[in-house]
């Protein structure tokens, strides 16, 4: 049975995209209706324990009093034995193989895998936000998010069913056996459960909000202490180390306050159900004792409803503590969900067709954009219309701010254009798949990042199907390969088969450029945007690899951005972009001779003063 039930869910066989809902139930809802049938089976295996259990203290008070009436034991047993046996199949063979069944189906199958199939949809939808989603978050907060919630959402599911649900079934079946002894011992547990029911009903909701807040607390918590590890070498470089320390101690402090009023409600309904209990069991001990003293119950029934009274007194704690933990593990998953129920800022429309690129042209029509859409009076890049024809090698340059970087990020798809629109052949953008621009599209940064994988992954990121020989010349010709067969990671794995640490950090600035033209050169797209692409390299490689780079533009349209004017200056055009429109067009020697701002920033840098403003970002 344990061996069979893990394989009952697949947590990463749907491909669904579709946005989760906001509303917190349909957010449960989303996830539960694929596998519910299990959560059906759990929840009918345990209503049915939950009777088997209260049905014994039935069991205990017939036979308590056919103890006092049998004239000598053969006959306690003659008359009473059909009824030990049937509690005995009962306990020794019906509850243990329910309870088996039970449990197999929730430890070995829910637990594990319904965990991870909410994390990796969530995973999946989370993945495919904009960048602009990312930008603005951290990503350890994000990823923290998409872990907790998974867990937070079975666990309360879980719980519901595996705990609250036979607690139900339990006290409505103790409920049914108090009256089959007389129905006056039903009204203090009757009244104990709807006070016990306001009592939750009222602090509950109060956890479950305090617990929402504690959880981001937890999250901007963990943010911030992956921030400091992400950005270890600027923490080291300026000896900041005290200053992070102060930031996570904000963190935690704020951590422990949300923390605190979370417990304090659950110290509060711990007290207020302990005096509940209290007057539970004077209150019906007092009551089946008096009915005891008149005859109308039998020391059967006064025993057994006292005893069943103490078992859901026993349970009403368990209880308690199992519903401020749904209520802590909702709250969590209202503060998940309203992360990763966020509408995709850009989105493919529906039945999107691939782009095909035949020629490279790219057009820029009367387009205009700015990172707040709220504000379009100040755009980045204002009514611009440009043509890159086919096969054109296009540099871009202008101040800090210029928008160079954003007219790229426009082009990639990144952002959606406030207004006008970009074709390449012909087509419009927005209106084909996002991949399949960007797989038309390759791109060297200034600022590479690499996967914290092997060196051939990060290269083959590029092409995966490449073969290893393919990967291996495009890092002879990006000349990574003379330091890549020297790499060593602790694992002990060597060369290509190197881990290179999050984002790269193992490697130099320059040698992760390399590997980063290497995945580049293996992908070999249509269209080639290079944005400060051999920044960190020194002059000795930078010039071995402009050769590479020469030979890669062949027949390509290419976009490049670069802070020395000199690298791009033997390009077929170069645009000057001021407050995000082009204001001069045209080769090196025509911009030299019109005076006008490229001259200024080439007489700046030829003279060996580069201003702050003339750095291009």
């Amino acid at each position: 049975m344990y061996h069979q039930t893990p394989s009952l869910i697949d947590p990463c066989r749907s491909d669904r995209l579709e946005q989760p809902p906001r509303e917190l139930f349909a957010f449960y809802w989303h996830f539960l209706r694929q596998v519910w049938p299990l959560f059906a089976c759990v929840a009918v295996t345990g209503g049915f324990l939950a009777m088997i259990s209260a049905a014994l203290f039935l069991v205990i008070g017939i036979l308590i009093d056919g103890m006092q009436t049998a004239a000598e034991p053969a006959a306690f047993f003659a008359e009473y034995g059909w009824l030990m046996a049937l509690a005995g199949i009962a306990t020794l063979v019906l509850e243990p193989l329910l309870l088996g069944l039970h449990l197999a189906i929730l430890n070995q199958s829910i637990v594990p895998a319904f965990t991870n199939l909410i994390r990796f949809q969530s995973h999946r939808y989370m993945l495919r936000q904009s960048m602009g989603f990312f930008s603005n978050d951290f990503a350890g907060r994000l990823s923290q998010k998409v872990m907790q919630t998974g867990m937070s959402l079975r666990r309360s599911v879980g719980e519901m069913i595996d705990a609250v649900w036979y607690v139900t079934v339990f006290w409505v079946s103790g409920l049914g056996i108090l009256a089959s002894f007389d129905a006056r011992l039903v009204p203090p547990l009757l009244i104990w459960l709807i006070l016990y029911g306001i009592a939750l009903r009222f602090i509950v909701p109060r956890i479950k909000t305090r617990a929402s807040a504690a959880s981001e607390a937890h999250s901007r918590l963990t943010g911030r202490i992956v921030d400091s590890y992400t950005n270890i070498q600027t923490v080291k470089l300026f000896g900041h180390a005290a200053r992070e320390d102060d930031f996570a101690r904000a963190g935690i402090e704020e951590h422990r306050e949300a923390s605190f009023r979370v417990m304090a409600e659950v110290s509060n309904m711990e007290v207020l159900i302990t005096l509940m209990n209290a007057g539970l069991l004077l209150g019906h001990g007092a009551l089946a004792l008096w009915l005891w003293s008149l005859g109308e119950v039998s020391v059967g029934a006064a025993a057994a409803s006292l005893a069943l009274v103490m078992r859901v007194i026993t349970m009403s704690h368990w209880v308690m503590f199992v519903a401020s933990e749904i209520a802590e593990n909702a709250g969590q998953v209202r503060d998940g969900a309203d992360t990763i129920a966020v509408r995709h800022a850009v989105t493919d429309v529906p039945d999107a067709p691939e782009l095909a690129v035949d020629r490279g042209e790219i057009q820029f029509e009367h387009t205009a954009f700015n990172y707040d859409r709220k504000n379009m009076a100040g755009p980045v890049i204002r009514d611009l219309t440009l043509t890159v024809a086919p096969g054109e090698k296009v540099g871009l340059v202008g101040r800090s701010g210029a928008g160079k970087s954003t007219l790229v990020n426009l082009l990639l798809r990144f952002h959606d254009v406030g207004a006008g629109r970009i074709l390449i052949d012909g087509q419009d953008i927005a209106q084909v798949r996002q991949e399949s621009l960007r797989s038309a599209i390759g791109m060297v940064t200034q600022d590479t990042s690499l996967l914290h994988r092997s060196v051939l992954d990060n290269i083959r990121y590029g092409r995966p199907e490449a073969s290893l020989e393919d990967a291996m010349e495009a890092a002879r010709r990006a000349h990574a390969d003379e330091f890549i067969l020297d790499l060593e990671d602790p694992e002990g794995r060597r060369g290509f088969e190197a881990h290179v640490g999050e984002r790269g950090v193992k490697l130099s600035g320059g040698q992760r450029q390399r590997i980063a033209i290497a995945r580049v050169l293996l992908k070999n797209a249509p269209i080639l945007i290079l944005d400060e692409a051999t920044s960190a390299l020194d002059s000795a490689v930078e010039g071995a690899i402009q050769e590479q780079l020469f030979n890669l533009m062949t027949g390509k349209t290419v976009i490049a951005i670069a802070h020395r004017l000199s690298t791009i200056a033997a390009m077929d055009r170069l645009l000057v972009l001021d407050q995000g429109q082009v204001i001069e067009s045209g080769r090196h020697d025509e911009l030299i001779a019109n005076g006008g701002l490229y001259a200024e920033l080439w007489a700046r840098q030829s003279s060996g003063f580069v201003a702050g403003d003339v750095l291009a970002v």
